[in-house]
Formats: structure tokens, sequence, C-alpha cells
């Protein structure tokens, strides 16, 4: 299994970059460094010239593999949920009981991230963080619907029929399983967010992870249905 996952490349929708960054040392290293440097000093204020200072590299040289720093945002925020998706479908893939892979997908899309060293140039706790503070920015701008006729969201949307197709093999008269999947993926990013900066005005912390606050939600929508309590 780890020869197997060592030998795995996110996929990432070709339209967001000129030259794919994984094809050399200097595209990984900019990869490497604009997760670092995002998360010091946050997007707005990220430039590729500051990018190219910190690798050593002209402002010319990034260029050659995005057009802008929102396309390198977009690279991002989708090499992160194609990474979520995978462990997605390891975590889910053979667990026969319903019940059992739900709870799975649902700490995959929640829990706290931990560092994958798979991938030696890309920290996912770093990255992480980014996605709960950033990811709004590479989708509300004016560019949104042409970007999704592009297929540029094309890894979070499938990320999210994924889950719920979970969600209805539980229970398949739940009419919004869609709706709860992109509730979830979102609102574990919020909470996460809630826990770090507003804390009183969320039950998770110390106590409470956005995990158990999840699958218990869930599990509070599908199974009351499932067994006609209401």
């Amino acid at each position: 299994m780890i020869s197997l996952l060592s030998n795995l490349k996110i996929a990432v929708p070709d339209k967001i970059f000129i030259k794919d960054p994984e094809s050399s040392n200097l595209g990984k290293r900019i990869i490497e460094h604009s997760i670092l440097l995002i998360d010091d000093i946050g997007f707005d204020s990220f430039t590729f010239k500051k990018l190219g200072s910190k690798i050593g590299s002209n402002e010319s040289s990034i260029y050659r593999y995005f057009e802008s720093k929102h396309k390198l945002l977009l690279y991002l925020t989708s090499w992160y949920w194609a990474w979520i998706e995978y462990q997605l479908v390891f975590a889910t893939h053979n667990v026969q009981d319903n019940k059992e892979q739900l709870n799975k997908a649902i700490e995959v899309v929640t829990r706290t991230i931990k560092e994958d060293l798979t991938f030696t140039h890309i920290n996912e706790v770093v990255l992480n963080r980014i996605i709960i503070n950033e990811y709004s920015k590479s989708f509300l701008t004016k560019e949104v619907d042409s970007e999704n006729k592009e297929g540029y969201f094309v890894v979070y949307k499938r990320l999210i029929r994924r889950l719920s197709e979970i969600f209805t093999n539980i229970n398949s008269n739940y009419e919004f399983p869609l709706s709860l999947a992109s509730t979830i993926v979102e609102g574990a990013l919020h909470q996460h967010f809630l826990k770090a900066h507003f804390s009183s005005i969320t039950d998770c912390g110390k106590d409470v992870t956005p995990t158990e606050f999840f699958i218990n939600l869930t599990q509070n929508v599908l199974t009351p249905i499932t067994n006609g309590s209401k």
C-alpha cells in the first residue's frame, strides 16, 4: 500500500496551469513555498515577486507555470480537494457496513489534518490552514461561472457527489444528499475557523471535534427518517 501511494499523482485540471508544476523541481518549489508564504502573509498580500524572492528565481519564471496568483490558488485548492478525495476513497473502500462507511467518510472531510509524507513538497497541515482561511477567494469572483464551465472546480464537485452517494446508501429516501454533503464540507472549514478564532460561538474545541459534531448531525438527519420516528 505504501509503495502504491508513493507513485500516486494528485490530478488537477490542466486548464488551471500553463505548465504542470509537478513536472519539474522548480514547479514543486513554487508550490511548496507558495503554501508557506500564503500562510505567512495571507493571499491578499501574496505576490509572485515575493514568491520569486523566497525561491531565488525570477518572477517571470513563475508566470511560466501560472498566469496569475488566482490560478495558483485554484491549483492549491484543487490539489487539496483531490487529496481529500483519495483519502475518502481509501478510507471507505471495502467497508461493507453503511454506517461505518458514513462515519469514516465524514471523518476524512472534517478531521484535523496531519501531514502526509507521501508528498514531500507539500505541507498538508499548512495547506489546510490556507483552505480554511482563503478557500472562498478561489470562487467568490465575477469569473466563477465561466471558470466552472471550464472545469476548474470539477474535483471539489466530485468530492461532494461521492459524499452524497454515501448518504444515499444510508437512506435512499433522503431528499437533500447533495445539500447535506456540501454543507458538511463547507461547514467543517467554518467550524475549524471558529474553533481557532471565535471559540465563544462554537461547541467545537478541546472536548468536541468538528468530526463528532458532523457525525452527530448527519446521523440525526438521516436515521430518524429511516426509522419513521418523526
